[in-house]
């Protein structure tokens, strides 16, 4: 769902960067798990809101600089069952990284690693195919995106592999 970045004020609030669009529905959710050091634990949200162009939040426990100090990079994270269901066709981004990506022809062009947006439309950063390159493919279902079979763990594209 995004992460913590650095502290906000001295009282334990701390700036978060969200992958939720708007960004401020991070702030729906009234329990997170939070990721540290390989280490998960559940908290939960006290208060939030906008601030200028970002979000910050107070979370239960962190209530001085230092505490939000420590909590700061520590990845946010929800059960899945706390998610909205999605409609057919339509996947979080999370489902998408790892899938392996093969085009039409059969040729492996490695793994989702992440997505990010650009305003047009949404980039998959495909890496670690078996000719070490790094690709960058729009995410534009029946035109790039054919198929997404997320219990094979596949992408099928319409991709030149010289891309």
């Amino acid at each position: 769902m995004g992460h913590l970045m650095r502290p906000y004020g001295v009282k334990g609030w701390l700036w978060v960067y969200s992958h939720s669009n708007p960004m401020e529905s991070i702030l729906d959710y009234s329990e997170w798990i939070i990721e540290k050091g390989g280490v998960r634990r559940p908290v939960k949200v006290i208060q939030g809101r906008r601030q200028g162009k970002g979000v910050v939040v107070s979370l239960e426990g962190i209530t001085t600089r230092e505490l939000a100090e420590s909590m700061a990079n520590a990845q946010i994270m929800l059960p899945t069952s706390a998610l909205p269901t999605l409609d057919q066709g339509d996947y979080y981004w999370y489902q998408l990284e790892g899938l392996q990506v093969i085009t039409l022809e059969g040729v492996v062009l490695g793994k989702v690693d992440h997505l990010f947006e650009t305003g047009a439309n949404d980039v998959l950063v495909v890496t670690g195919g078996p000719d070490g390159r790094e690709r960058l493919l729009p995410y534009l279902p029946d035109d790039v995106i054919r198929e997404i079979d997320l219990e094979a763990g596949t992408m099928h594209v319409d991709w030149d592999p010289e891309f």
